[in-house]
């Protein structure tokens, strides 16, 4: 089955069974290694990736789910040697430190700050208690993400 979508900008198409978790084929399709898998089940948050804006478990999202869709990896948000604020805080923050899981928290941050430019530290822990992180730098985690309030450009209105 021929699926298109566009990943990090670049529209692709990808000849793989409809039912293929979107995760293998941004890994094995498409030498995204950024996203990782962790538990299979879209419980930890390893593998969150956006799709048209939204975060989700690509893990759990069959490809065909995906056809004709938006989707941003780790890869994507940043651009080459301009790291992302969120990205660059994380550096600045210490907050990996097996780092497996900092691809999936990174993007669950990216969406709270497009969709809430300026949340408060109780809305930031809300928002992350999706992604687990078995080295425990939640505190870390929440420090990077209020590091960088503001600086996210908020997602455009529909309109506006």
């Amino acid at each position: 089955m021929a699926v298109n979508l566009t990943v990090n900008g670049e529209n692709r198409s990808i000849e793989v069974e409809g039912d293929t978790p979107l995760l293998w084929v941004l890994r094995d399709e498409l030498g995204l290694k950024g996203t990782k898998f962790g538990c299979g089940a879209g419980l930890c948050g390893a593998c969150t990736v956006h799709l048209n804006g939204a975060p989700i478990r690509s893990c759990s999202t069959p490809l065909e789910l995906a056809a004709g869709g938006e989707i941003t990896t780790i890869e994507g948000l940043g651009e080459p040697g301009k790291l992302h604020p969120l990205q660059q805080a994380w550096v600045e923050h210490g907050v990996p430190q097996c780092g497996y899981c900092q691809s999936g928290q990174i993007m669950s941050a990216a969406h709270l700050l497009k969709t809430n430019p300026s949340p408060t530290r109780d809305e930031i822990v809300a928002a992350m208690t999706g992604n687990i992180c078995r080295c425990g730098t939640y505190s870390r985690i929440v420090a990077a993400v209020e590091s960088v309030v503001g600086i996210v450009e908020p997602a455009r209105q529909e309109g506006a």
